[in-house]
């Protein structure tokens, strides 16, 4: 995944206290397995519900079935072999937000929406949000540090989101475990991405033709050399979050008022032709 700026969506510091969003009102989510179509949904009900009153939530979450999950502009009818996809039955969704393909299985994805003010910035929320997943990191035995911004970014290059960091990324050990993507409408924001866990990107390279190579991404168990579980990342997740966004609530399940939203998304996020418009 990468960077978005800001365009039209159909709406119906790194161990230190962020005390610039003590004002906010999040809500930390740790979610149940979703298709890919619902997981989206969700989301969008997220940024929608931070447009029309301000709140912010942070959900971390997985993808049932596991899913591979396009960037909102990206070119997949030519990129990927899309007849071996619908033969093999694996479930597809569109994303809201930017970037490259990535295969949702054994990982974390996380979605916090928020105003932009909260952070400063769309670059200062990216950085911040890393660093929470970065603290988190730490607390499973890892060294991760933010990846420098070069001056030039793959854009829509092929290939999966996690083939190149385009800076801020979260990496260890010089490899990216994190990549995230983000999309502006009015003043609030949506950033979501995913941890490898337990799978890396090799079926998105694989989809594409390309050869496997040197992967510039890399499974947290595999840098850890043991397994990491969804349930452990996200108490680690839930841990930096609560010490780093004040004023924030934990929930056990999504509030109605999101479930409600995500059913008024459903029908976009279902739809081939929002999955297969290019």
């Amino acid at each position: 995944m990468s960077s978005e700026r800001e365009e039209p969506f159909p709406l119906t510091a790194h161990r230190s206290p962020l005390t610039a969003y003590l004002h906010a009102m999040w809500s930390l989510i740790v979610d149940r397995p979703r298709p890919g179509w619902q997981n989206m949904a969700v989301d969008a009900a997220m940024l929608e519900r931070t447009v029309e009153t301000g709140e912010s939530f942070f959900r971390c979450y997985r993808w049932e079935p596991h899913c591979l999950s396009f960037g909102r502009h990206e070119p997949a009818l030519r990129r990927y072999d899309v007849a071996r996809i619908r033969a093999d039955g694996r479930a597809c969704v569109r994303r809201p937000t930017g970037g490259r393909a990535v295969w949702h299985a054994r990982e974390l994805t996380y979605a916090v929406s928020a105003p932009v003010h909260v952070f400063g910035s769309m670059r200062e929320a990216y950085a911040a949000i890393h660093g929470i997943l970065a603290a988190a990191l730490e607390t499973l035995g890892a060294h991760p540090f933010l990846a420098p911004r070069p001056s030039l970014t793959s854009g829509l290059a092929s290939g999966p989101c996690f083939a190149t960091p385009v800076g801020g990324e979260v990496l260890v050990q010089g490899r990216k475990v994190v990549g995230s993507a983000q999309l502006k409408v009015g003043e609030a924001f949506l950033q979501h991405g995913s941890l490898l866990l337990e799978d890396d990107q090799s079926l998105v390279r694989d989809l594409a033709g390309l050869p496997s190579g040197d992967r510039a991404e890399a499974t947290l168990g595999s840098l850890l050399g043991r397994p990491v579980t969804f349930e452990e990342a996200a108490d680690a997740v839930a841990e930096a979050v609560l010490v780093r966004l004040q004023g924030l609530a934990r929930l056990d399940r999504l509030p109605e008022f999101l479930e409600s939203g995500a059913t008024r998304h459903a029908g976009r996020f279902q739809s081939d032709a929002w999955t297969w418009q290019r």
